[in-house]
């Protein structure tokens, strides 16, 4: 008897139009300034000296680097949609999509535990979670919706998860301490975390790449997969562009109402970061799309694209290359990292544009092979 295969089936946005097949470098550019950004404000050239933009808000708030991780959850929604809403179009068997999202799944998480073990390899220590392991699982989640659901449902799941999380966050009380509360180490997510997470914590009894912070971190995936339905819509360009930045406008406006009640918190993930992060990144995308997808306003982009096209191999290269510059170079047991800094300072820079610098020789030095593997177009694929 032959074996019968069952195909992906279309969603609805498929039949309406035919989908672009043109790679979007406006896509891969807002990769590359996360990914470069992600790179300079991890590693400047000492901790002590950091410019206040190059940090993350020590609770409530938003600087620039709190939009590093939730646009990278953004631009992975959208990259699923393009690139199973190309096999869907194919007739693509559903075993086959499905096989392929849990091996990449594994990859990307398994990369996340070989960077929290690098180089000393203390399993006893290991973290769990971080940032490679909760883009792993945002993937796998949204992919699998994506294949089952319509846009609309993934619009009204990400709403009534919102809504879940803020509710769960400010009125369940916390067992051991008492009221619902928003603060550092006491509020239900952290709760949660000393009981379900496994293994080191970031903040040694939470993280914020825990378990119930990954809920509203799926629906940032999920902004970013709705993003990539009107890309692939039938819709004119212009109108494309003029949606993504009404609906940018819109995300930002009712995400900073709501936090007046949910303060926008990176750490907590909480529902209105979400909405002002994405908000955030679908102005900038549109706007990115317009001079470079339209106007053609290319001649600056290869620096980006370098980054962007091999987003994650710079990742696991600028988080294993730093380990080079902890080597000591002297009895004192001062590394290669503090004593080059010092050399910076020396010149007569002030230490926080030194350490700003450091940051963005670094960031060359991951450039090299970026940018090698660009110009002979390599492109690692996980």
């Amino acid at each position: 008897m032959a074996e019968t295969t069952t195909t992906v089936p279309s969603p609805t946005y498929l039949k309406e139009s035919k989908p672009t097949r043109q790679r979007l470098l406006s896509l891969d550019v807002l990769r590359g300034i996360t990914i470069i950004g992600m790179i300079v404000v991890n590693t400047p050239g000492s901790w002590s000296y950091v410019y206040p933009p190059l940090q993350h808000a020590e609770w409530h708030g938003l600087t620039p680097t709190d939009l590093v991780f939730p646009f990278f959850l953004f631009m992975v929604g959208i990259s699923i949609t393009l690139a199973l809403g190309r096999r869907v179009e194919s007739g693509t068997p559903l075993k086959g999509v499905v096989t392929k999202i849990v091996k990449r799944f594994f990859i990307i998480y398994a990369l996340g535990l070989f960077l929290a073990l690098f180089p000393a390899f203390d399993f006893e220590n290991l973290r769990y979670v971080g940032v490679l392991p909760r883009i792993a699982v945002v993937y796998l989640v949204c992919s699998l919706l994506f294949l089952k659901l319509s846009w609309r449902r993934v619009a009204w799941l990400s709403g009534i998860t919102l809504v879940a999380y803020w509710l769960a966050m400010v009125l369940i009380p916390v067992p051991g301490v008492g009221l619902a509360n928003l603060e550092p180490g006491t509020n239900l997510a952290a709760w949660l975390d000393e009981l379900l997470v496994p293994g080191r914590m970031y903040r040694v009894t939470w993280d914020p790449e825990g378990f119930l912070s990954t809920f509203p971190a799926i629906v940032t995936g999920f902004t970013g997969v709705l993003t990539g339905y009107w890309l692939r819509s039938s819709q004119t360009v212009e109108r494309k562009i003029i949606g993504m930045m009404v609906a940018g406008v819109l995300a930002c406006l009712v995400g900073y109402l709501w936090h007046q009640f949910f303060p926008v918190n990176k750490n907590l993930w909480s529902s209105s970061y979400v909405l002002v992060s994405s908000g955030m990144a679908l102005l900038l995308l549109g706007t990115l799309y317009w001079f470079i997808d339209v106007k053609h306003y290319r001649s600056w982009t290869p620096f980006f694209v370098a980054f962007g096209m091999n987003a994650i191999t710079a990742y696991v290269l600028h988080g294993t290359l730093i380990d080079a510059f902890h080597i000591p170079v002297n009895e004192a047991g001062e590394t290669l990292r503090g004593s080059s800094f010092q050399g910076l300072v020396q010149l007569g820079l002030l230490p926080e544009l030194a350490s700003f610098v450091w940051a963005l020789l670094y960031l060359l030095l991951c450039f090299i092979p970026v940018w090698i593997m660009y110009r002979r177009n390599i492109i690692v694929k996980i």
